[in-house]
């Protein structure tokens, strides 16, 4: 398997938004693993559309409704090391962006921090779970200003 690597992926007709600045997007993921004590193995990231995660939402959570992210983190249990698979859907992605006023870019890297972030250990079933995913997101985001 390679290491510490972080790839970004599209599905079907989808076009990566952030073809110019992948190395960027990787570096940024990359150091704040690395802030958060963890090691990392690798990473991908897969954008598609709604159909494709409500597919996906479907077969792997039994959950019949669209979303803007899953995380599936393939690390061994109760490890700091990352390796997962983070598949983002632009189509909610991009509603997202329009409903909260929000620069497209800013959102994709919130979905990113978003799906990170779980593997890092946080949720967001509750709503103290919710606060502090959005606090950290946040956070997240301070460090990427200079990706949107």
């Amino acid at each position: 398997m390679n290491s510490k690597i972080v790839n970004i992926f599209c599905t079907e007709e989808i076009k990566n938004p952030l073809p110019r600045q992948k190395a960027l997007v990787s570096s940024w993921i990359k150091k704040r693993i690395t802030e958060a004590d963890y090691t990392f193995t690798s990473l991908s990231i897969i954008f598609c559309s709604d159909e494709y995660l409500l597919q996906m939402n479907i077969q792997h959570l039994e959950h019949d409704y669209y979303t803007d992210v899953i995380t599936f983190d393939n690390s061994e249990p109760n490890s700091k090391t990352i390796d997962g698979e983070i598949y983002i859907s632009l189509d909610r992605v991009k509603e997202n962006a329009t409903q909260f006023t929000e620069p497209f870019k800013k959102e994709v890297l919130r979905i990113i921090a978003h799906g990170v972030l779980h593997l890092l250990g946080f949720g967001d079933k509750t709503p103290t779970e919710k606060s502090e995913m959005t606090k950290a997101e946040n956070d997240f985001l301070l460090s990427a200003e200079h990706l949107y």
